[in-house]
């Protein structure tokens, strides 16, 4: 697997990844919004990815890739695209115009974490022992790359601002890890899911970094469409080409090179603990 370790590939695709060859240039076509919060582009992934997907579902799927998921949250809801891989905290906050289409299953659940990370060398056991400190956040809309840090913070009765010296965004969870190793900040919140998969892939760049906290389980990063779209054969058509990867041999490679075990149905209800952690935050404002 290179989900995570070709730096290089930053941007290869632009903000659009082109039909995939062997498919003809006149067949439909449906547009899929990811951003590199999430992914970090290998281009063999989303080559094995897009093959299965388009194979599945009868549709040529092209991937709009944006920085952030403030941006590809927009592209959904204006329509610019039939869906979109997303976090949790987006769905969350335009629930009234999302539905969910599947969501990733791994380790047996569709469930993760959020890691707070410090230097491998680092004295720091807790949140707490961080005050003062530089901090690297992936993402504002990120789950686990923002929200579950910042309420950790409010229920001590701190904000960001007043409690680290300083805080970046890096609009990426690698890049997350990656500040932390080369001591450009002191700590940071990244999704556990990825922060595991490199310890595998990338070991030499974890291991220059340590796990000092975990958040709670909550739902997974899922996939979702514009609800008045669901009832759409290309919607349904793309619903089942997520769901039935694991049944495909391109799609057993795309989900192995993401270290997944497949495709889901899941409720809101997955995401309850995001939902509350929302709340906490909205009482602060």
């Amino acid at each position: 697997m290179r989900l995570f370790s070709r730096r290089k590939l930053l941007g290869i695709l632009g903000s659009t990844l082109c039909t995939r060859p062997g498919f003809a240039l006149g067949r439909d076509r449906f547009r899929l919004g990811i951003t590199p919060v999430f992914l970090d582009n290998d281009a063999n992934l989303l080559d094995k990815l897009g093959t299965a997907l388009s194979e599945a579902s009868g549709f040529t799927v092209e991937f709009e890739q944006r920085r952030t998921y403030e941006e590809v949250t927009g592209l959904l809801l204006q329509g610019a695209v039939d869906a979109a891989w997303l976090c949790g905290f987006p769905f969350l906050q335009h629930q009234d115009a999302l539905s969910l289409l599947a969501i990733p299953v791994w380790h047996g659940q569709p469930l993760y974490q959020s890691y707070l990370i410090v230097g491998a060398s680092d004295t720091a056991t807790t949140l707490d022992d961080l005050k003062g400190a530089a901090h690297a956040f992936s993402d504002p809309d990120s789950n686990s790359g923002y929200l579950m840090t910042v309420t950790d913070l409010v229920r001590a009765g701190e904000t960001p601002t007043d409690f680290f010296s300083r805080s970046i965004f890096t609009y990426g969870h690698r890049n997350v890890v990656r500040a932390v190793a080369a001591g450009l900040v002191r700590s940071g919140s990244v999704d556990g899911y990825v922060w595991e998969v490199l310890a595998k892939e990338e070991p030499e760049l974890t291991r220059r970094t340590k796990v000092i906290a975990k958040s709670e389980w909550v739902g997974f990063p899922p996939f979702c469409a514009r609800k008045e779209r669901m009832s759409e054969p290309r919607i349904r058509a793309f619903q089942k080409a997520l769901l039935t990867l694991v049944e495909q041999d391109t799609g057993k490679q795309a989900l192995d090179l993401l270290q997944l075990d497949g495709m889901a149905l899941g409720e809101p209800d997955l995401y309850a603990g995001i939902a509350a952690r929302m709340r906490e935050l909205e009482a602060l404002r």
